[in-house]
């Protein structure tokens, strides 16, 4: 399928925007001596860290290397295919002896703040929730599936946030790392960064098909198959655990646009959520969907974007967009409770802080990103019946439900 590469209204990439919210501020408007000297802020600051997840179970990961023998890489040469990295989220039996992952593998850390011009301060990279190889907790029942697709020039952990808190509830979430788009780490040492080649298969549409095979993978692990290229171990409990039966899909700005392109081509998907997903493909999304699909806009709205508006008007089943108001197109992400302690280590105002992230109270930020993700995913592939989608909710007042 022939696409569009994803581009935002200014012309700008997910690397290009995080290049611009932490280097384009200007030296004179910054209060502090932190911003002439990253490097010492880091060696005085503490490690950024992220907000622990609120559901009732610890967390597991288990890193996957994947390898599409389907299609082949054209980009590496004759004899490679698409390959990905991919990691496995998911309740823990037990953690004590199992160490904690780091938001991003450390040299894809380093390149991707090398490429915004603040590798100094790769040091204070945040620690997730999620302990590397922990055993599955194992309930009797299977764990529903979740797929987590990144945005443009960004990475699987992105969206750690809403990852782990799903996860800590009682879901499977696998992340993508979309190769030649995104920052992530092979076995064997290899650093992958986004390439600026047109030709590369960075379009919505590659994300989709990578979405598809990751549902193949889901399958094996559900078969009890270990799908991963070197064979390496997994954790105890993971083979058989996952149930393919009961499969959701989320993405950020271009992922958003991937998970609609997905769920149009594999009926495997049986709920989908957009996180500002501008929905620009060439040619267009197009056909009818019957299955519930949930759109949280920030920037790509129906009021401003054609091709969002066009995409709502053929959701035939469950339906849902909602507003976050003051939300810019990072909102929806680890930004909210990042950013701030990055401004605070180099000096912002709080001016310049809204100027990255908006207006949305970061602390209201995370806790839209906990709870509606996980309400919609636990409708619509558990059955569960909260009210927090029912309409607006006094616990969320930024929160618009848009007709």
């Amino acid at each position: 399928m022939a696409t569009t590469p994803y581009i935002n209204r200014k012309n700008m990439t997910r690397r290009r925007m995080l290049g611009a919210a932490l280097a384009a501020v200007p030296l004179a408007a910054v209060a502090g001596p932190a911003w002439a000297d990253p490097a010492a802020a880091a060696r005085t600051a503490r490690r950024l860290t992220l907000p622990a997840p609120t559901g009732p179970h610890p967390v597991g990961t288990a890193p996957l290397h994947l390898v599409d023998r389907s299609r082949p890489d054209g980009i590496a040469g004759p004899g490679h295919f698409r390959e990905l990295m991919a990691t496995v989220w998911y309740p823990a039996r037990n953690v004590e002896r199992y160490p904690v992952a780091p938001w991003m593998p450390a040299g894809a850390l380093q390149a991707f703040l090398d490429d915004t011009g603040f590798g100094a301060l790769a040091p204070l990279g945040p620690l997730t929730a999620g302990h590397v190889g922990a055993p599955v907790r194992r309930s009797g029942r299977r764990l529903p599936v979740v797929v987590f697709s990144h945005g443009a020039h960004s990475h699987q952990g992105d969206h750690t946030v809403m990852v782990q808190e799903l996860a800590s509830h009682g879901f499977a979430v696998v992340t993508v790392a979309h190769q030649y788009d995104t920052y992530t780490e092979f076995p064997d040492g290899r650093v992958a960064v986004p390439l600026q080649d047109s030709q590369a298969p960075t379009l919505p549409g590659d994300f989709a098909a990578d979405l598809r095979f990751v549902l193949d993978c889901v399958e094996q692990l559900a078969a009890g198959c270990n799908p991963d290229a070197g064979r390496r171990e997994l954790p105890a409990g993971l083979l058989g655990a996952l149930d393919p039966r009961n499969v959701g899909v989320f993405g950020w700005s271009k992922g958003g646009t991937a998970t609609a392109c997905a769920m149009l081509a594999d009926e495997r998907i049986r709920a989908g959520l957009s996180l500002d997903g501008p929905m620009q493909m060439n040619p267009p999304l197009a056909g009818d969907l019957h299955r519930p699909f949930m759109m949280m806009s920030a920037e790509f709205t129906r009021a401003t974007d054609p091709e969002a508006a066009v995409f709502w008007s053929h959701l035939r089943g469950w339906r849902l967009n909602i507003q976050a108001q003051g939300a810019v197109h990072i909102s929806y992400g680890d930004n909210e409770a990042l950013f701030p302690q990055v401004a605070k280590v180099l000096g912002w105002s709080a001016q310049q802080l809204q100027e990255t992230i908006g207006t949305l109270d970061p602390g209201q930020a995370v806790r839209i990103q906990q709870a509606y993700p996980l309400a919609f995913f636990d409708e619509h592939l558990r059955r569960g019946r909260g009210h927090l989608l029912d309409g607006p909710s006094p616990a969320f007042p930024a929160v618009t439900f848009l007709p």
